[in-house]
């Protein structure tokens, strides 16, 4: 990632932590939480603005990365460190408990989400690996 898109990220997160999610709650159509996980190289705690998706009484995220072959580094330290999740909704922060949803479960969800968001339906034509979903209850 290069130095701008990280700056960028870093500028997100902190108007958001600082406005409760005021500032940086959405970006276009989409409700925006912070994400928390612990490196699972570095060890360090790292945060990351994502858009999610409500149901169930918890937050679905989608390992998208825009359709790279690679899932996004957040998806890793998420399965490397499961116990060391935590999220903010708005200015609501929580621990939550992370599940990694694929095959058979997975593909209902997806289908749901790109009936909501489109783009989604156009990153799986992108990529040859399954796209996981993680859903994050609190």
């Amino acid at each position: 990632m290069n130095i701008m898109a990280k700056l960028f990220i870093g500028f997100h997160v902190w108007m958001y932590r600082l406005t409760g999610g005021k500032l940086g709650g959405r970006i276009g159509k989409f409700d925006v939480l912070i994400l928390t996980t612990k490196g699972r190289k570095s060890g360090k705690i790292l945060s990351a603005p994502l858009g999610y998706f409500e149901r169930d009484g918890g937050y679905i995220i989608v390992a998208s990365n825009s359709g790279a072959s690679n899932s996004p580094s957040w998806y890793h330290n998420i399965k490397a460190n499961p116990d060391d999740v935590k999220i903010q909704v708005k200015d609501k922060k929580m621990k939550v408990k992370p599940e990694i949803i694929l095959g058979a479960a997975r593909r209902p969800l997806y289908d749901w989400i790109v009936s909501i968001a489109s783009n989604y339906g156009e990153y799986e034509k992108t990529t040859t690996r399954e796209i996981p979903l993680v859903f994050l209850k609190p």
